[in-house]
């Protein structure tokens, strides 16, 4: 397992950039997703480029994050994503977003916090995976 990044969703993402440029962060990389309405902000500290980023998450239609909604997720890289939510699974834990690509699910912590889990690679769809719904909000 490595881990990839945090998540926060942001309302002026220059603004953002400028805060963690002082506390050290450096832009990294940035994707604009023109159909989903959104930019992607990769930032991280020299040295930790892929390795430690924050993403910055900045959807183009105005948006109210209340609740602690700005806040989106931590991301771990796994071996093996149906093994992993399996075990998750197992301990009694819900799966919100299921691997039905083979290469991404989201859970949930006990204290809500979500957790976005990326398949090295991808796997063939597998079932029981494959047809399973979701189950909430991820």
């Amino acid at each position: 397992m490595r881990y990839l990044h945090t998540m926060i969703r942001v309302t002026d993402p220059e603004a953002t950039i400028a805060f963690l440029g002082l506390v050290g962060l450096k832009e990294v990389r940035r994707v604009d997703n023109d159909q989903g309405r959104f930019t992607l902000i990769f930032m991280a500290a020299p040295g930790d480029e892929g390795r430690a980023e924050v993403e910055l998450t900045h959807n183009w239609d105005a948006q109210d994050y209340a609740g602690g909604r700005n806040f989106g997720h931590l991301a771990y890289r796994v071996d093996d994503i149906y093994a992993t939510c399996r075990r998750i699974m197992d301990a009694g834990h819900v799966i919100n977003r299921p691997p039905r690509d083979g290469h991404m699910a989201f859970v949930r912590t006990p204290d809500n916090i979500s957790i976005e889990l990326l398949q090295d690679g991808r796997l063939a769809p597998a079932e029981p995976w494959a047809s399973m719904p979701n189950s909430g909000e991820w």
